[in-house]
This record gives C-alpha cells, sequence and structure tokens, in this order.
C-alpha cells in the first residue's frame, strides 16, 4: 500500500483532521523561515493530540544534528527529513546520536540526483521538485530510481493517483496541494487520502 505522508501540519485542526483521515505519517516542519515552522514546544503539543499510530516526521533545513537528536529523544518527533545541503558525513553523525530512521531529500533536476539518491545511506529518500515550490517536475527521470522513495513536489488530489499509476512510489507527501490560502484544508486533505486509496484498490482489481 503506498504511503501517504501530510506535512506542515501547526494547528490542533490539522491534527484532528490526521486522525480522522489517518496518513501513514505526518510532518512537523522545523525550518527556520518557513511560513509552516513550529517550534519545539508547539510540535510536542502537537504529538500530544496525534494517534500514536501516526508517526511524526520533523522536516529540518541545515540544522544541528544534535538538535534534531533531541527531539527524537523526547520523542517529539519519530522521525528526521533533512531537506538542506546535509551530506554522507552529516547523515553518519546523526545516526551516532540517535538510531531514528532518517529520510534524505534530493531535489530532481537530472539523472545525476536521481544517481545520488540511489547512493544515499538515509533509510529512505524523499524526491522533489524544490523546497516546496508546489510545482511537479520531470517524473520521466523517476523510471529508474531503483529504491523506495517517498514523491513529493506539486502534488494534489487532482494528481496523486496518476501519480500512482505512472510511478509506482512508497509513498506521496503533499502540503501545500492540500492548503487553501496557505492553511491546510482539511477536505482537501481527506480527497487526497480518497485518491490514492481509490486508485490503489482499482490496481488491486486488475490484478
Amino acid at each position: 500500500m503506498t504511503k501517504i505522508k501530510f506535512c506542515g501540519l501547526r494547528r490542533p485542526e490539522d491534527i484532528a483532521a490526521a486522525n480522522r483521515i489517518r496518513p501513514d505519517y505526518v510532518g512537523f516542519v522545523f525550518a527556520k523561515g518557513s511560513s509552516r515552522q513550529v517550534t519545539g514546544e508547539q510540535a510536542e503539543a502537537l504529538k500530544a493530540m496525534l494517534d500514536p499510530g501516526i508517526p511524526a516526521v520533523g522536516v529540518f533545513v541545515d540544522q544541528r544534528p544534535e538538535e534534531i537528536a533531541a527531539l527524537l529523544a523526547r520523542g517529539t518527533i519519530d522521525m528526521a527529513q533533512l531537506h538542506g545541503a546535509e551530506d554522507e558525513g552529516y547523515i553518519a553523525r546523526l545516526r551516532e546520536l540517535t538510531d531514528k530512521p532518517v529520510i534524505k531529500a534530493f531535489r530532481v533536476r537530472n539523472a545525476e540526483d536521481v544517481q545520488a539518491a540511489r547512493k544515499s545511506s538515509a533509510d529512505l529518500v524523499l524526491l522533489d521538485s524544490g523546497a516546496g515550490t508546489g510545482e511537479t517536475f520531470d517524473w520521466s527521470l523517476l523510471r529508474d530510481v531503483g529504491r523506495d522513495y517517498l514523491l513529493a513536489g506539486g502534488l494534489h488530489p487532482g494528481n496523486a493517483a496518476e501519480a500512482l499509476r505512472q510511478l509506482h512510489p512508497y509513498g506521496l507527501d503533499v502540503s501545500s496541494g492540500i492548503e487553501t490560502d496557505r492553511v491546510k484544508d482539511q477536505e482537501k486533505m481527506a480527497a487526497f487520502a480518497a485518491a490514492v486509496r481509490s486508485e490503489e484498490g482499482n490496481e488491486e482489481k486488475t490484478v
């Protein structure tokens, strides 16, 4: 089953919707300067409201590994997602501090970017068009990734099923595509999940 990740949750209403719709992951953005940024205290309060069966992923951009490890140790988040220039040395350092899963995001512009993602030591990679641009990229570059990946960038309820049909990724990561006026929209969240689950049901019928 394709995983669904709702990223950038920052209000109690967002958590309530996630508890009802039940994505496989939710994301809290700690990246400084992001319109979706939450503090450690805010994330802790949101995590307390979140169904314990839904893991929380912390999204970071070039932040100190110790800062990330502390949030993981406290249980504020369950996984770390790295969206900056973090290299293999950074991932190795983070692994010295925590045994929690690590996701590394890669901006895909060409085949070399896909090759870099394939070689990453991260537990999972995320392939994106950029840092929250809300735009898709050339999906044909992903025909032979060679490992499980989360697809992000420009996804919304209207193209989620097509992404599954074309690429069969491990999961879909959506943020701006489930927002209205930069605020999470519960109807769009539900529609996105429904589109993914409906397409998977159709695929099962054709097997």
